[in-house]
């Protein structure tokens, strides 16, 4: 397995110390952010990729552009701006969410941004990794429906999916593409009080023997199935951003998993 690390595992980490944590664990892939912690907005991206290539590190993706479904208003100069950053920081995909707050967005809306967008992933060579949420309120929750739309807009060719653990129990999706997927962020969830329906991403922690989101499961189904790309951690919930020491807490997570599978 390639596991690779997103900055939000560890947002107290300077990128210096992101990177140098992602090598202390014997990885060689990272994602960084737009969001927490921010480093898009706040670091210029000519430093970031000397401080990746220092440490030997690739930049997996920029998370996230947001809500790239609904191409309107300041969305598509947004676009063209992360993308620009994420060329010239040496990332090598942007990851792509969808609206998610309660309003329907329509699949010949979903169509035309992705048609939009291609040219400006593809003049800067750049991969868009489209994630479905699997929240009730999302716009897009299933990879099935992404997948139909990336082909209807033309863009097998720049366009993969992000399969999310968290998100594909979420949505209650059972098909795997791995050969359409460009990514797989993991996280857990262990409260055994929340119902599936009211998971959040405050909920979602590093993996272990009590994850309720069956990673394992997928894990195998999509190693069985030919994907060979990254699992990147990605927990949001507040008590993994705490720790005082994130790094080991990756490696027994790390460890948990090649245990499991």
């Amino acid at each position: 397995m390639r596991f690779a690390i997103n900055h939000i595992t560890a947002p107290k980490l300077s990128l210096e110390e992101f990177f140098a944590a992602a090598t202390s664990l014997g990885l060689t892939e990272v994602e960084i952010r737009n969001d927490l912690p921010d480093i898009v907005n706040t670091t210029d991206p000519v430093a970031v990729k000397a401080a990746a290539a220092k440490a030997g590190v690739t930049i997996i993706s920029i998370n996230a552009l947001y809500p790239f479904n609904v191409w309107s208003g300041d969305l598509p100069k947004r676009a063209v701006a992360l993308a620009d950053y994420a060329a010239s920081s040496g990332a090598k995909a942007l990851v792509m969410c969808p609206l998610n707050d309660g309003t329907k967005v329509s699949f010949d809306d979903l169509v035309a941004a992705l048609k939009a967008m291609k040219p400006v992933l593809e003049e800067r060579g750049l991969t868009g990794l489209v994630e479905p949420l699997g929240f009730p309120i999302s716009s897009l929750r299933t990879k099935k429906e992404a997948l139909k739309a990336i082909e209807a807009a033309g863009g097998q060719g720049v366009y993969k999916l992000v399969h999310d653990t968290f998100h594909h129990h979420l949505a209650g999706e059972t098909e795997f593409f791995p050969e359409s997927t460009g990514l797989v962020h993991i996280s857990g969830v262990v409260d055994p009080a929340v119902s599936v329906a009211d998971m959040l991403d405050a909920h979602r922690v590093l993996v272990d023997g009590s994850d309720r989101l069956e990673n394992i499961a997928q894990i195998k189904a999509l190693e069985a199935a030919g994907y060979t790309g990254p699992y990147s951690f990605e927990p949001f919930a507040a008590e993994v951003h705490e720790l005082k020491d994130p790094t080991s807490a990756v490696k027994n997570s790390i460890e948990h998993i090649n245990d499991a599978i």
